[in-house]
């Protein structure tokens, strides 16, 4: 992959209307009408994210999947005024430019935002980014700082007090997590049972901390500037933010923390370089987080194994997708080998635990 992230052409099935999306710019952005061109960014596995050209200038547009009906998983009018409250105290944001609830524009609605432009890492390093030891390390370590000041953020300062229910969180997130599962569950998969008793067994009370949470704060969902890869620019994929423990949120993260020593089955579905020279360590991710927001961290082994868990259904819903035939993308094909890596490394977890 190059070092800028970079759009390509459209999939099969997923085009967008351009002339009505023309006629569109030029009634609500007139300064970006104009000839226009679309291209599909092709990472993701939810809601389709498209960069537009006018001219030099560059938008994003973000909409459902074609044929969603569960529209309360993949509301974009929620995405929009998560990105218009957090923008003015998080400004790694994009910026949000307007949002249309007409379905009868591009049969969906949709939001459009800035573009920012920059470095996206997923699995690996690019080899022609030669990323130091040193490197590395600050670049992970500046990744969670960046997570504890969105956790930071004053959401009621940001008019986002009705974006979640604080209170309960922890129990609606592994009792609802469980039923997803539950719901999901294909006979060639793992039950999970034993897990999803655990967690409902040690999960903690509330911290007494509320915040704003990504729900998704990974590598692959941030940009870092091209010219400087120590400086994150942009945090992306807002769908799932809400407000709640920010202890789940840093969870969730763990959750994708793929060590070098840790167990094959685990490592064969890693998404992130975690393992590469110089990466911290879970337990220094743990410490750093703690430093940045004097958060107590006693609890952690529940909201790593809940992390492991969660991904694990994520999975499990993509899989099921493609196993019912709902899909042909042959990438979801071998979520079913990561969920029982994942289902794996929580009894493992769990037999390690001091909980």
């Amino acid at each position: 992959m190059g070092l800028v992230d970079s759009a390509t052409s459209i999939r099969s099935g997923e085009e967008l209307d351009l002339p009505a999306l023309e006629k569109f710019l030029a009634q609500r952005l007139p300064e970006y009408s104009g000839a226009l061109e679309a291209q599909q960014f092709p990472s993701g596995y939810s809601n389709l994210t498209y960069l537009l050209k006018v001219g030099d200038r560059k938008l994003v547009l973000r909409r459902p999947p074609f044929g969603t009906k569960a529209k309360s998983a993949h509301d974009m009018g929620r995405e929009f005024k998560v990105l218009s409250g957090l923008r003015p105290f998080f400004p790694y944001c994009p910026e949000p430019l307007v949002y249309c609830q007409d379905e009868s524009v591009l049969g969906s609605e949709f939001y459009l935002m800035s573009c920012i432009e920059g470095m996206i890492v997923r699995k690996d390093y690019p080899p022609e980014l030669k990323m130091t030891p040193e490197q590395v390390r600050q670049q992970f370590f500046n990744l969670i700082d960046v997570m504890a000041q969105l956790h930071k953020v004053d959401y009621k300062a940001a008019g986002l007090d009705e974006l979640g229910r604080p209170e309960g969180y922890v129990e609606r997130q592994v009792k609802g997590w469980s039923k997803r599962y539950r719901a999901a569950r294909t006979e060639d998969a793992p039950d999970f049972e034993s897990t999803m008793s655990w967690l409902l067994e040690k999960m903690p009370g509330d911290s007494g901390h509320v915040g704003v949470i990504h729900n998704d704060f990974k590598l692959d969902n941030v940009i870092w500037d091209s010219q400087d890869p120590m400086r994150l620019i942009g945090v992306l994929d807002w769908e799932m933010a809400t407000l709640g423990d920010p202890l789940m949120d840093l969870g969730s993260t763990l959750g994708y923390w793929v060590e070098k020593d840790d167990p094959d089955f685990l490592r064969a579905g890693r998404l992130m370089p975690t393992d590469a020279q110089g990466a911290p360590t879970r337990e220094e991710i743990v410490q750093r987080y703690s430093e940045r927001t004097g958060y107590s961290m006693e609890h952690m082994d529940f909201y790593f194994c809940f992390g492991l868990f969660r991904l694990a259904v994520i999975a499990q819903q993509i899989y099921y997708r493609y196993y019912h035939g709902q899909t042909a993308d042959q990438r979801f094909a071998d979520c079913i080998h990561w969920v029982h890596g994942l289902e794996r490394m929580c009894k493992e977890l769990i037999d390690g635990s001091s909980l």
